[in-house]
């Protein structure tokens, strides 16, 4: 136990301090601090007050995460956090948190990916990921099929949504039902009591022609919006179990389908499933059900673990270490449109060298850079 990596991971990319710890892949803290009470108002996540949120959050969250582990700071063997994709502002606090621990403890900085990150996750619950690791993520902000034949190294994008994220769609059918904010957990829990086939709401990309693992649901949104306003205009009653019953089976239909299609047509033989949507539980049923039918394992970790955490940073980061992966410069930025092609930011000073000691060579004007 004691040789494996000891990795502190933090996560800003939207509205969560996440501030996870990670010995191997064994999880030994995992603290979070969340401001999406402050955005549910606001019917979606406001950048500033993310950023602010983040600001405040940041020194007690990793405070609490240390004590939670039982380590001090300077037992860390490295400092993983998310350089991107994310809310630019929102990266940026816990790049530069990441950079001043880096730098004052003398420790290697590992700016990691985001969406690279909820797949490597699954290690601390299922143990190390099989490589290739198809991967489906389904967010907020992403809905991803990925081909990772080395997590640290080498991540494939089999195919995105072209338009808007299942999360999103999510949120936006729960704000035409008045539901509020987020809307993932009220329609995963209203559809348990309604008919999934009462309404037969369109899948979308889903003819012979269209791109075999691409997603849309935009198309979706728009069609059950529609329903939901034809019936108020009737004077009808909105059957609102019925309607997220209904709406919910149309994207997890599509997302499975997609997925072991995709296992299938590669070879892989287990299909890992990601991110915040990676929570809804017919998601989950829907997908164990394809697989089992497929021959495929079904990987999921629990849902703590499926929402944004500073565990999956941690893990990554753990897993760079682990494997000699270059550490990044102090010089490191965020980038809100970093590629998942990209699993970490490499220091330029590293990319022919496996030591980390002359990364802290570098005037402290670098250190907000």
């Amino acid at each position: 136990m004691a040789d494996e990596p000891l990795v502190l991971g933090i996560e800003t990319s939207c509205d969560e301090t996440g501030v996870g710890i990670v010995r191997g892949t064994t999880l030994l803290a995992d603290a979070i601090a969340s401001s999406v009470d402050t955005h549910a108002r606001f019917g979606g996540v406001v950048p500033e007050f993310a950023s602010r949120a983040h600001l405040e959050a940041m020194v007690p969250t990793i405070e609490r995460a240390l004590k939670t582990a039982g380590v001090s700071a300077r037992d860390l063997d490295g400092i993983a956090v998310t350089a991107g994709p994310g809310l630019a502002g929102a990266l940026l606090v816990g790049v530069s948190a990441a950079k001043a621990y880096a730098y004052a403890l003398n420790k290697p900085l590992y700016g990691v990916n985001h969406l690279a990150s909820h797949i490597c996750v699954d290690q601390l619950e299922h143990g190390p990921l099989p490589e290739p690791t198809m991967a489906l993520l389904v967010s907020g902000g992403h809905s991803s099929l990925l081909l990772a034949p080395d997590i640290t190294a080498d991540v494939r994008p089999m195919g995105a949504t072209i338009d808007d994220a299942a999360g999103e769609a999510f949120d936006k059918i729960a704000r035409v039902l008045d539901l509020g904010f987020p809307g993932g957990p009220v329609i995963d829990r209203l559809a348990k009591e309604g008919d999934p086939k009462a309404i037969a709401f369109p899948r979308g990309l889903t003819g012979s022609r269209d791109p075999a693992y691409d997603f849309s649901f935009s198309g979706l949104k728009t069609a059950v919006a529609r329903w939901i306003e034809a019936k108020r205009n009737a004077g009808e009653e909105v059957p609102v179990r019925d309607v997220a019953a209904s709406f919910q089976e149309a994207v997890v239909d599509v997302l499975t389908r997609k997925a072991v299609r995709a296992c299938k047509d590669e070879g892989v033989d287990h299909l890992m499933i990601g991110g915040g949507v990676a929570a809804n539980s017919r998601l989950r049923a829907l997908a164990q059900e394809r697989c089992e039918r497929a021959g495929i394992r079904l990987r999921v970790p629990r849902p703590g673990l499926c929402t944004d955490n500073g565990a999956m940073v941690a893990a990554l980061g753990a897993e760079m270490v682990a494997r000699n992966r270059p550490a990044s410069d102090l010089e490191l930025s965020a980038d809100s449109s970093l590629p998942v092609t990209e699993p970490h930011v490499p220091g330029e000073a590293h990319a022919h060298s496996h030591g980390h000691d002359h990364v802290h060579e570098v005037s402290k004007k670098n250190l907000y850079s």
